[in-house]
């Protein structure tokens, strides 16, 4: 599997967007869209790991937070996420997206408590992870396998923090709309706008 880097205005060489400036040297992993970034990890899955991998991502999967209609994530900045197996479970990629600085989501990451203690189990079966608690070989792990996108788009903007903010505005904003006697007010025109939104 050839895995194709693309350089665009903006980001480094190795495809890694700057947050130093001019003179610094920090790095950002992955294409950034807005306030969010793609990030992708691909690992090769120790000989005879793959049923006892597939038992820690179930484990990972059934964890409060993590099943199916929960959304409540520990890392509250990710989109969403998803380990795949593929090359008849030789190989293991992870992939995400998040808001804002690459350091402030692996300090996320390293201090998610149980999800961080998921993940060590996980990546047990896969080669070159030497475990905690060495958080700087940890991380130095994970860039390694970070592989940056050949092409990154987004079906829409604002962060996980703004999406959750407007589900709660208009799910209030539908309660009013159900009031008895928001009729009323409801007519003033500054209103307009936002029964024109409504009405889609």
């Amino acid at each position: 599997m050839e895995l194709v880097e693309l350089w665009v205005p903006g980001l480094l060489e190795s495809g890694r967007t700057s947050m130093g400036g001019r003179g610094g040297a920090a790095t950002q992993p992955g294409i950034r869209v807005g306030p969010t970034s793609e990030f992708s990890l691909f690992f090769r899955v120790k000989a005879g790991q793959a049923q006892p991998l597939r038992a820690a991502l179930l484990a990972l999967q059934d964890t409060p937070g993590y099943r199916p209609g929960d959304y409540g994530m520990a890392i509250q900045t990710i989109h969403e996420a998803r380990f795949v197996l593929f090359d008849d479970d030789t190989r293991l990629a992870f992939i995400t997206s998040f808001d804002g600085p690459w350091d402030a989501y692996m300090e996320d990451f390293f201090t998610s408590g149980p999800t961080l203690a998921l993940f060590d189990v996980i990546f047990g079966h896969v080669e070159g992870y030497d475990g905690l608690p060495d958080v700087a070989a940890v991380r130095a792990f994970v860039l390694g396998a970070e592989q940056t996108a050949a092409a990154y788009a987004r079906n829409y903007g604002g962060t996980v923090k703004e999406i959750r903010t407007a589900q709660r505005v208009n799910a209030a904003f539908q309660q009013v709309l159900d009031h008895p006697e928001a009729a009323e007010a409801l007519q003033h025109p500054a209103l307009q706008p936002l029964l024109d939104e409504a009405a889609v």
